[in-house]
C-alpha cells in the first residue's frame, strides 16, 4: 500500500499530545496488516479494527500492545467501550461481540445482522444497545440479557447510529439523511437532510448535532427544530471523522479529514450562530479516516488531560492517527525504543501465528 506521496507504508496510527493547544508528536504505531476502519478507547487502552479481521489492544498507560482479539471473520467495523468494563465490536460477518476487558474475554458473540453490521451504539446507562446493518434493520439490544429486544425494519441500509448523551433520544444515518427518534416512542421526531453523503455526526449536547459530509463543511443543527445552525469550512478536503468533548464548560469539537490535517475548533454555545474559532491543528501528511477522544484520568492537570486518536487506511491511501494529551514519546517502525516495549509472551506467539493465517487468507482471497 502506498501513502498519497507514493511512499509504500504499513498501515498506521500516530499519537499525539497536546499542550496549550499546540500539538505535538507522541509515537506511532503499525498496529495492522490491511487498512484500519474502527477506533476506539476508554481509560486505559486504545482498540483498533480492521480489514484484516482483526481487532487490536494497546496499553496506554504501560506503552506496549497488550494483544489481538481474532473472533471475528472479516472487515471490523464498529467498536465502543462502555466504562472501563465491557467492549462491543460489530463486523462484516454480521456478529456483535461482547467482550470483558479485564481478561478480553468474549462474553457472549450475537448473529446480529444477516448482513454487515455498520455501526452501534450503547445506551449511557449500559443496559441497550442499538446497530443497523445492510440486512435494513435497526435492532435493539438488552445487554443484561445478551438478547435482542426490538427490530425496526428501514426502507434503506442506515450506516450510522448513536445515541444523545441522556439516552432519550437516538439518530441514524442514511446516506445523506439524520433521522432523530424519541426513546420512548421509538418514532421519528424529525429529519434533517444535507446535501451530500454524511460521513459522521456527533452530539454537542442532547439537542445540538455536529454534522460531517462528503465535503469540506461542518454543519450545527438543532435536533428539535431540524434547523442549521451555522456552518463553516473547516477543511479543504471530506472530513473523514468528527468528534466532540467539553473540559471545563468549553466544548471542544475534534475534526480529521483526507487533508491529512486535525482540527480543534472552541464553539461558545452562547453564540452558536458563530463560526467556532481554531484552537490549533496538525498535518499528520496522511489521509486519515477516523478518530476518537481519550482523557488521560491519571494526570494531575486536567489542561493536560485530553486526547484525541484518529486511524487511517494506508491500502486506500489513508493512513491511521492518534491525538491525546500525555508525554512525548514518538516512535515508528524503525524506533528500537518501540522493539523494547513489545513483550513476546507464548499467548502472543500463538496471536501471532493465528494472525498469519488471517493474512495469508486475506492474500488469497484477494
Amino acid at each position: 500500500s502506498k501513502n498519497k506521496n507514493g511512499i509504500s507504508e504499513r498501515p498506521v496510527y500516530f499519537v499525539f499530545h497536546l499542550q496549550s493547544w499546540t500539538v505535538v508528536p507522541d509515537f506511532t504505531h503499525h498496529a495492522h496488516s490491511a487498512s484500519l476502519s474502527a477506533v476506539a478507547v476508554n481509560n486505559r487502552y486504545v482498540v483498533t479494527g480492521s480489514r484484516d479481521e482483526t481487532i487490536q489492544i494497546y496499553d496506554m498507560k504501560k506503552k506496549i500492545e497488550h494483544g489481538a482479539l481474532l473472533q471475528h471473520n472479516g472487515t471490523v467495523t464498529c467498536l465502543e467501550f462502555y466504562s472501563t468494563a465491557h467492549l462491543l465490536s460489530g463486523a462484516e460477518d454480521g456478529l456483535i461481540c461482547i467482550w470483558n476487558t479485564k481478561r478480553w474475554e468474549c462474553l457472549k458473540s450475537i448473529k446480529a445482522h444477516k448482513g454487515h453490521v455498520t455501526s452501534l451504539s450503547i445506551h449511557p446507562s449500559g443496559k441497550l444497545a442499538l446497530s443497523v446493518g445492510t440486512d435494513k434493520t435497526l435492532r435493539t439490544w438488552n445487554l443484561v440479557e445478551g438478547r435482542s429486544a426490538f427490530i425496526k425494519n428501514l426502507k434503506q441500509n442506515a450506516h450510522i447510529i448513536k445515541w444523545s448523551p441522556s439516552g432519550e433520544k437516538y439518530v441514524t444515518v442514511i446516506t445523506n439523511k439524520v433521522d432523530v427518534y424519541k426513546l420512548d416512542t421509538a418514532l421519528i421526531t424529525g429529519t434533517i437532510t444535507t446535501e451530500k453523503r454524511i460521513s459522521s455526526l456527533t452530539f454537542i449536547t442532547d439537542s445540538i448535532l455536529a454534522i460531517a459530509g462528503d465535503d469540506e463543511v461542518i454543519r450545527l443543527y438543532n435536533c428539535d427544530s431540524q434547523k442549521c445552525l451555522c456552518e463553516f469550512k473547516a477543511h479543504e478536503n471530506r472530513i473523514k471523522d468528527i468528534y466532540s468533548f467539553e473540559r471545563e464548560g468549553q466544548h471542544v469539537i475534534v475534526t480529521a479529514s483526507s487533508d491529512g490535517y486535525i482540527k480543534m475548533w472552541n464553539l461558545d454555545l452562547n453564540k452558536n450562530k458563530d463560526v467556532p474559532s481554531l484552537l490549533c491543528e496538525v498535518n499528520t501528511k496522511a489521509r486519515l479516516t477516523c478518530l476518537a477522544v481519550w482523557f488521560d484520568q491519571t494526570s494531575e492537570i486536567k489542561e493536560n488531560s485530553d486526547k484525541a486518536a484518529t486511524s487511517s487506511q494506508a491500502n486506500e491511501d489513508e493512513k491511521s492517527s492518534i491525538v491525546r494529551k500525555k508525554k512525548v514519546c514518538w516512535t515508528d517502525k524503525n524506533d528500537k525504543t518501540a522493539k523494547r516495549d513489545r513483550k513476546i509472551t507464548p499467548e502472543k506467539q500463538k496471536l501471532e501465528t493465528l494472525l498469519q493465517k488471517k493474512k495469508k487468507k486475506l492474500k488469497s482471497s484477494e
